[in-house]
């Protein structure tokens, strides 16, 4: 009898020491967005990082964008993901497109600036976004940032739905179909040097179509937009810069992922800056001091935590 309790006891503390070291290394739900994005990519990047370094276990999630991604991490469904700094603020304020409040998740880092993207093709009669009027548009997928910033730039022109066609398509979708001219003109929300429009000019001559100062003004005093240029020669073909609007893209947490994990994952990128520079093909701005300015929406603490021993001061919820 004493033998079989000793062996009981053996067997019990084992199965608490494995569950213990698996509950600490839990995976980190990482919301990356579509293929061919410069979310994706950089989620990508962050998730080879951790897998070197060892602490983290990063699980990464394809997803819609910005939107789907703030709405499934306060459901619970992502611990981390990447998201435009403009949808954030609106979903934590629940302002604009968000009728609800979601206060479910706080930030870690602003990483780049991502660029609104209005893409035709080079034999196009599209000159201006007043010439989309009548034509058909990729808006970007549901639940996207490209979505949600194409319905604000088209409507600060006074284009509306009825005026235009819209579609929903996703990076590939819109570019396969711009190239077969089953569409007329795609809006994409990224980072510049963005693969998806690299890809694209291979396959067919494009242009960039800016925003004009009196509607960038318009823009920037509704909704928080920063001015922004595709300097010339970006892209193939691309000879002259182009004038348009763009937001910063902000790492955001669950805020029921413990300080720890946070510090780490805070530290896993400041640490490792330029290699994650060396894999994304945005120009990342990952600088302590940098990384906290655009953000509209309170920290996590175990980004704080961090911060503030760098000498760094943030506002967390607590």
């Amino acid at each position: 009898m004493k033998k079989f309790i000793a062996l009981f006891l053996v067997l019990l503390t084992a199965m608490l020491c494995v569950c213990g070291c698996s509950m600490g290394n839990e995976s980190i739900r990482f919301g990356a967005a579509g293929l061919g994005g410069v979310y994706h990519q950089t989620a990508t990047s962050i998730k080879q990082i951790a897998e070197k370094d060892g602490e983290l276990n990063i699980d990464l999630k394809t997803t819609a964008g910005s939107a789907a991604n703030v709405r499934l991490l306060s459901q619970g469904y992502l611990d981390a993901a990447i998201a435009q700094s403009d949808i954030i603020s609106d979903a934590y304020n629940g302002e604009n497109s968000f009728k609800t409040p979601y206060k479910d998740y706080s930030a870690v880092a602003a990483l780049y600036t991502e660029v609104c993207h209005i893409v035709v093709r080079a034999d196009s009669d599209i000159n201006s976004i007043d010439d989309l009027l009548g034509k058909t548009v990729s808006i970007g997928e549901e639940e996207s940032g490209s979505e949600l910033n194409a319905k604000q730039i088209l409507s600060a022109y006074g284009l509306n739905q009825k005026m235009i066609k819209e579609v929903n398509l996703d990076y590939a979708e819109s570019a396969k179909e711009l190239v077969s001219g089953d569409i007329d003109a795609a809006f994409w929300t990224l980072g510049t040097n963005a693969t998806v429009i690299d890809e694209l000019a291979k396959q067919c001559d494009i242009r960039l179509i800016g925003i004009d100062k009196a509607t960038s003004l318009k823009l920037k005093s509704a909704y928080s937009y920063i001015d922004c240029t595709v300097n010339a020669n970006t892209y193939s073909g691309q000879t002259k810069a182009v004038d348009t609007v763009g937001v910063k893209s902000v790492l955001i947490v669950s805020n029921k992922l413990s300080n720890d994990k946070v510090k780490s994952l805070t530290k896993l990128i400041f640490d490792n800056a330029n290699e994650l520079q060396l894999t994304v093909s945005a120009d990342l701005d990952i600088v302590e001091k940098d990384a906290v300015i655009g953000v509209n929406i309170p920290f996590h603490s175990g980004a704080a935590e961090y911060y503030s021993e760098k000498g760094v001061e943030v506002k967390t919820a607590e």
